[in-house]
């Protein structure tokens, strides 16, 4: 099967030309070395971030301290950065609603919610072929100790 042709196909409007990076006008290509969704792919890529997100679609809006307490071993900061970076890609929305304490909530956006189905798809993958993984980790190690 080759995908090749219908991921480079699709032409993004008001995209410009970037020559020296090997990008036709309209067009992103994440293998070339300067592709701007390269950055983006860093963002969604991140182990945080994907589990962030899958939380979002699961949960709905949800507080910093529930997001803190699902996602067993985030750090504080680490889920500050991931936040962050979410919401400056226009995938999640920060919501402040004055209160005494202050109430913040996080939601995915129409954006967000797209990328949801593929998120949760590659965390159901990685849930259920684990054990393979393991498999093929400990064969590894036992080959190359």
């Amino acid at each position: 099967m080759d995908v090749t042709s219908d991921v480079t196909s699709d032409v993004t409007p008001g995209v410009a030309s970037d020559a020296s990076a090997g990008v036709p006008a309209g067009r992103f290509d994440a293998f070339a070395a300067s592709c701007p969704s390269r950055r983006l792919l860093d963002t969604i890529g991140n182990k945080w971030a994907s589990l962030v997100i899958a939380a979002l679609g699961l949960d709905g809006r949800s507080r910093y301290s529930d997001l803190s307490a699902r996602i067993a071993g985030v750090s504080q900061k680490m889920l500050t950065q991931t936040l962050r970076n979410l919401e400056r890609d226009g995938l999640v929305t920060r919501t402040v609603t004055p209160s005494v304490p202050v109430r913040v909530d996080y939601e995915l956006t129409p954006l967000g919610r797209s990328l949801l189905d593929t998120v949760c798809r590659l965390k159901m993958w990685a849930e259920e072929h684990m054990p393979e993984v393991d498999r093929a980790r400990e064969e590894y190690d036992r080959r190359n100790a």
